[in-house]
């Protein structure tokens, strides 16, 4: 994976470049932003429900299981005092009709995630200055 280069906009703007991607991202207005991209957090969060649903996708594909109207919603918990993320919920809102010897399965695939495995086993971090 080559490095993913960040550039500042002015205000709260902060751009990530990787690839031939741009992703965007401002603060809230309440927050001294313009609210004219997602937070980074709320893409943090996002990253880990779009991973999970790669694999539950793919598991039913592999099945060919209908995908077509199955949905998937994360939800979070805090603690109030320190704002830290305590608990992350996903739940796969299975189509009608899903057979059920797959629903252990389909949890199973979602939990293949690698954005969920580095949170649950968490790299070092290291931040330095060049220049």
């Amino acid at each position: 994976m080559s490095a993913i280069k960040v550039t500042f906009q002015g205000g709260t703007l902060v751009t990530a470049h990787f690839g031939d991607f741009e992703v965007a991202t401002d603060q809230p207005v309440d927050n001294g932003g313009s609210n004219s991209a997602p937070e980074p957090y709320m893409l943090f969060l996002s990253s880990i429900v779009t991973c999970a649903g790669f694999y539950v996708q793919s598991f039913c594909k592999q099945r060919d299981l209908d995908t077509e109207t199955m949905t998937m919603t994360l939800d979070i918990e805090r603690n109030e005092e320190t704002r830290r993320l305590e608990k992350v919920k996903l739940a796969i809102q299975l189509p009608e009709g899903f057979p059920s010897k797959y629903k252990a399965a389909v949890i199973r695939a979602a939990g293949m995630c690698s954005v969920k495995k580095a949170i649950a086993d968490p790299p070092e971090f290291e931040v330095i200055t060049e220049g």
